[in-house]
């Protein structure tokens, strides 16, 4: 059987804790400037409690399965009871599961988001089995049977990462890549062979600089810029850049505030991919990738708030693009 997209990375159990006990202080000895604190030895109380699955390989397949695309996933999950809930969340969606590979005595990826009731939040990640992907977790004949590929972190295996990509291309199967820190911090050298194979390549602009070591945007674009594919670059309430054949373009956003920022990278990458196989038009494809991310914020979980229909006309053209 064919898949449309098989999206490949990690799977998690999420789980978010709301209250307005967290707090943010301005502290230049912590990263951003800002630290997020409770007070030392106190019982907390927790307003908000939500637990869900996570991953950018479990979030993006939800968003193009329930775009209507035929969807397949390889994971690494623990054979424990959270493994199980992230394989019951997958078959909820209607998800292909026989590609995940479950680790006998092994533990699953784990998250505890510490969110403020304004949104912001500190993420305490065990990675667990989803930091140890090898060639032998992925599906090569899968790959084969795919028209795309949507690969995400693989706990900082570049080297995998670009077997991958190489594989993909050699079968003419079309690839995204939407890399994680540990890939990324291994600086633009050891990307720089394999990017003209990425056809989509996403990152956020703190990962862009972590690649580069370049800070300034137009000498980004100008980093990333190659023929014949894809570039995006988003920073958050201010837009994404799309670099492309026809130029660079600039989207803003539709101003909406969310409640949390889970899950937005995942919802705007695969929101772009699924766009551009239905629409064929990168401009399209960037303003619904926009309202993916910005529906996803309006709810906690990175799930909850998929798009399960595509937008309408008047609400894409909504998207600002220079």
């Amino acid at each position: 059987m064919f898949h449309d997209v098989l999206t490949i990375g990690a799977a998690t159990r999420d789980i978010f804790l709301v209250s307005d006990a967290f707090k943010s202080l301005a502290n230049k000895s912590f990263e951003g400037g800002h630290a997020e604190c409770v007070p030392l030895g106190a019982k907390i109380e927790i307003q908000t409690f939500v637990a869900t699955t996570g991953g950018g390989a479990t979030n993006a397949a939800a968003t193009f399965r329930s775009l209507g695309f035929r969807t397949a996933i390889t994971c690494r999950i623990g054979d424990d009871s959270i493994g199980r809930d992230v394989l019951e969340d997958l078959v909820k969606y209607r998800i292909e599961t026989k590609y995940i590979n479950r680790i006998k005595g092994g533990q699953t990826a784990y998250s505890t988001l510490l969110t403020m009731p304004e949104g912001e939040r500190t993420v305490l990640v065990y990675r667990g089995v989803s930091s140890k992907f090898t060639d032998a977790d992925i599906h090569w004949g899968a790959i084969r049977k795919s028209r795309w590929v949507y690969l995400t972190s693989l706990g900082g295996n570049v080297e995998l990462s670009k077997k991958i990509v190489e594989f993909a291309h050699t079968h003419h199967v079309k690839i995204a890549w939407n890399p994680g820190s540990g890939e990324l911090k291994k600086g633009m050298k050891s990307f720089s062979k394999i990017l003209p194979l990425v056809d989509v390549f996403i990152v956020n602009k703190e990962e862009a600089e972590l690649l580069t070591g370049e800070s300034n945007l137009k000498k980004l674009c100008t980093l990333f810029k190659q023929e014949g594919v894809i570039r995006l670059i988003t920073d958050g309430s201010r837009g994404t850049t799309m670099i492309e054949d026809s130029g660079i373009h600039k989207f803003g956003t539709s101003g909406s505030k969310g409640i949390s920022k889970t899950g937005a990278g995942d919802a705007f990458g695969s929101g772009f991919v699924a766009a551009l196989m239905k629409f064929k038009d990168p401009v399209v494809a960037a303003r619904i990738a926009t309202i993916s991310a910005e529906s996803v914020i309006q709810q906690l979980g990175a799930k909850k708030g998929v798009l399960t229909a595509w937008p309408t006309e008047s609400k894409i053209k909504k998207i600002n693009v220079s």
